[in-house]
């Protein structure tokens, strides 16, 4: 819906038109390509109605905003608009809403749905004891902080075709002093795989400001890796996965599935053709009219290599 949105600049799936904008993209895919095409369905919660990022992430907009909804009424910035504390009217249209994009996006042919949980959003807020302040049946333990989440994944998972998977994305550190932890994080994993779930998508953070995450490389990949083997699901590692060589370990290694790239996309739309040269790897189709730039590629990177062999000897 409207009001589920992060900046006004978000996508959205609540109407037909917008289904048909969608349609074009999958047909497009599909008709010229053996990939597969996912959707991210999510709701803001109380990190809703700021300015798009480059005008200032997470900031409150200064004029438009919506009202928000969250657990509970904690704003995630000390500036930002106070979220109302849902009801279970709200939950309930919540749920509606949800319902409502995932057959529009069943209907338009996407072949992966994946649900989001984490980095503070709305679903996110119930599951981290940092938001989730309520003192009714949706607030306290595990399973009463799970049971809106788990409500709006049971009405997705029955909306969406039993073919096809479905995902949940989950932030399985909270990085900071009585949040959730990986432990916390499993057990949620293996509440949503019970609910139907084939997929953990192992996000951290980004639950509240006052986060210490600790960066590297891989930095969120030892996460994937305890649910996988842990539950015994199948995971998404995300998170400063740069290069080919570093997904293939991932996978190689059995800490994960699929890998999730994201940034490097954004910095190079190419990025897969890319790679795909570096470690030779033929298999991949460019499109036609970029084979001259393929050809000239793939000698730059010989050449580069058989520079590095020559000042190595």
């Amino acid at each position: 819906s409207p009001d589920a949105r992060i900046t006004p600049g978000c996508l959205g799936l609540w109407n037909d038109e917008q289904a048909d904008g969608f349609r074009r993209i999958v047909e497009f895919v599909h008709e010229r390509t053996p990939a597969k095409i996912g959707i991210q369905l999510g709701h803001a919660g109380r990190k809703g109605a700021t300015r798009v990022a480059w005008e200032g992430i997470d900031q409150p907009l200064v004029d438009g905003a919506w009202p928000l909804i969250s657990a509970s009424p904690i704003p995630y910035l000390k500036h930002s608009d106070v979220p109302r504390e849902m009801t279970r009217a709200d939950m309930d249209r919540v749920v509606a809403d949800f319902v409502s994009a995932t057959k529009r996006a069943a209907e338009v042919g996407f072949d992966i749905l994946e649900l989001h949980a984490a980095h503070g959003y709305l679903l996110s807020s119930f599951l981290s004891p940092l938001t989730n302040r309520r003192e009714d049946e949706y607030g306290g333990d595990h399973a009463a902080r799970a049971r809106f989440p788990l409500e709006v994944f049971c009405a997705v998972r029955s909306a969406w075709p039993q073919d096809r998977p479905i995902s949940v994305r989950l932030s399985t550190h909270d990085w900071f002093d009585g949040g959730n932890t990986p432990d916390d994080a499993a057990i949620f994993a293996r509440m949503f795989k019970e609910a139907g779930a084939d997929l953990i998508d192992c996000s951290s953070g980004q639950v509240v400001k006052e986060e210490r995450p600790v960066y590297g490389r891989l930095f969120q990949t030892p996460f994937s890796d305890k649910i996988r083997n842990e539950v015994d699901i199948p995971t998404i590692a995300v998170g400063a996965i740069s290069e080919a060589d570093h997904a293939n370990s991932v996978i190689a290694a059995g800490r994960a599935d699929l890998c999730a790239v994201a940034r490097p996309h954004l910095a190079d739309p190419s990025f897969v053709m890319h790679e795909a040269a570096k470690i030779g790897f033929e298999g991949l189709a460019w499109p036609k009219q970029y084979q001259s730039a393929r050809y000239q590629y793939e000698a730059n990177l010989a050449r580069a290599a058989a520079d590095a062999a020559g000042k190595a000897r």
